[in-house]
């Protein structure tokens, strides 16, 4: 069966249906998912594909961007000097 994807209009043999809050959006690719359902970096406007900061519903792609909008708590992880990762072979 062809769908039509919900962001572009592209007609698809093999499109995917995401359900997000009870809702069923369709797409032909994750471009367009990524497109429609990322949240944006509250300060900088970058769509979050990783798991990102939230606070008062607000959304950050990283701790620079919460600090700069704010939110000062939020720290960037540091690696001490005894967790090296081992060398790539």
């Amino acid at each position: 069966m062809i769908g039509v994807c919900d962001v572009c209009g592209n007609q698809y043999d093999k499109m995917m249906t995401i359900t997000m809050d009870g809702q069923e959006k369709n797409f032909d690719c994750f471009e367009c998912a990524v497109h429609a359902l990322a949240p944006k970096c509250y300060h900088c406007g970058v769509r979050i594909l990783g798991h990102g900061l939230e606070e008062a519903g607000q959304f950050f792609c990283c701790a620079s961007c919460a600090r700069m909008s704010g939110q000062p708590h939020f720290v960037d992880r540091v690696s001490d000097s005894s967790s090296k990762l081992a060398p790539t072979p």
